[in-house]
């Protein structure tokens, strides 16, 4: 069984996507849907930057997606014939159910780009930070948030895999965080250079906008079973995507459980489309599963291929 999997934030770099639109015609296509859709040159933005301005969660997000959605036209395949599940990390979600068809490519980008506003607007800048706990499992990493939270957020954002857990909330209970976690057993705490504490409850005003920018939003069932990264588990039915992709914005990114549960279920391919971010993850939580990491024209056809 195989399941493809979608990066989401921090997976963006200057250049994306300049090699494959010269390469692939199905590429270009998408780069032009989503700078229509959005009204903005975003694609010349991600061939030349400024980073500083990729960067931002708005325009990172739309980006990310983009350019992982022309991947997967450029491999140009029957996605329900050659997929079991798709998964995607936090934005990448938006990703794998533009993919599997839920969402229409305009839809997604305009999503995308309404949930970078809303989440970077929901907390000033300053106010909020996140951390990367390395060396430290969900429980440790839960110890650590509870024990320099004294009043104020400080949750598990992403349980990446067992050696890798993101907390977010308020900025001085994450630094605080930072330096009790070798006493707590983490090997080390990094502050991660993002402009708001994603995936926590401080996100709330952001969620409250999705509610209202997906309830006018048709949702269509998708062509194979998607991860919901909040339950770790499929789901299908449009109105319960609708509300998981809300809780999404405060809640925790359950990307371990949910490779966990596809390898359960038989998945032994995992193919990342459009980055080499979730892969190392993957192998951290399924080391004997095969990773393949689609990002190159020549990674895509290589794969188009194997599984014609």
């Amino acid at each position: 069984m195989r399941a493809f999997i979608f990066p989401g934030q921090g997976s963006q770099s200057i250049g994306m996507g300049s090699a494959l639109a010269g390469a692939s015609n199905a590429a270009k296509d998408v780069f032009a849907e989503v700078d229509e859709a959005l009204g903005q040159n975003l694609f010349r933005l991600m061939r030349e930057g400024p980073e500083a301005d990729l960067t931002l969660t708005e325009n990172a997000q739309p980006a990310i997606m983009a350019h992982s959605i022309a991947v997967l036209r450029t491999l140009g395949i029957d996605l329900a014939a050659k997929a079991d599940f798709v998964a995607g990390h936090s934005l990448g979600e938006y990703s794998a159910l533009c993919g599997a068809g839920s969402f229409d490519l305009a839809t997604t980008a305009r999503l995308l780009k309404k949930r970078g506003q809303a989440m970077q607007a929901a907390v000033p800048v300053g106010v909020g930070a996140m951390a990367a706990l390395l060396g430290a499992d969900l429980d440790k990493a839960q110890a650590i948030a509870n024990a320099a939270a004294q009043g104020e957020v400080c949750t598990v954002a992403n349980d990446n895999d067992p050696s890798q857990v993101v907390i977010s909330g308020h900025r001085s209970a994450i630094e605080r965080a930072i330096a009790i976690a070798k006493d707590h057993g983490a090997k080390r705490a990094v502050l991660l250079p993002v402009s708001a504490p994603f995936h926590c409850p401080l996100m709330q005003p952001a969620a409250d906008a999705m509610a209202d920018a997906l309830g006018g939003t048709d949702i269509k069932a998708p062509a194979v079973p998607v991860y919901a990264n909040v339950i770790a588990a499929p789901i299908s039915d449009p109105d319960r995507i609708r509300e998981l992709l809300v809780e999404q914005v405060t809640g925790m990114v359950r990307w371990r459980e949910s490779i966990q549960e596809m390898s359960a279920a038989g998945v032994v391919e995992f193919v990342e489309i459009g980055g080499k971010v979730l892969g190392p993850m993957v192998k951290r939580i399924a080391p004997h599963a095969r990773i393949i990491s689609l990002v190159t024209f020549e990674d895509i056809e290589a794969l188009a291929k194997e599984i014609a």
